[in-house]
């Protein structure tokens, strides 16, 4: 056991800039998450642009996604669509149609009865 310590300690060092660490001390890495939440918010943005739609309905069916990541990607995607001629996709909701509510965590589920 003493010799498994040892050798952890005198591999750590070693180890400090690599980013295997966080995954095998599974140890959380708030760089790769913020990576990863920029990532997911300019894809959300390019999608709603080549759908046609405006940056403040891509907000609003989006509320979670982060808003400046949302605007990189929408704005990327428009610069793209402007440089090759592209066509919006035209979507399939209508504009009175609002994203579903969700599910409240805080109220019980209540089970009907049975008789």
């Amino acid at each position: 056991m003493k010799i498994r310590r040892l050798i952890l300690l005198v591999c750590l060092p070693l180890l400090a800039g690599c980013e295997m660490v966080y995954d095998l001390l599974e140890i959380p890495n708030p760089k790769k998450e913020a990576e990863i939440v920029d990532s997911e918010g300019r894809a959300i943005g390019s999608a709603c642009r080549h759908a046609g739609r405006s940056l403040e309905d891509c907000y609003i069916l989006n509320p979670k996604a982060e808003k400046a990541s949302v605007f990189k990607g929408w704005r990327d995607m428009n610069d793209y669509m402007i440089l090759n001629g592209m066509e919006v996709v035209p979507s399939r909701l209508t504009p009175t149609t609002a994203p579903p509510p969700e599910p409240r965590l805080d109220v019980p589920a209540v089970e009907p009865a049975a008789h």
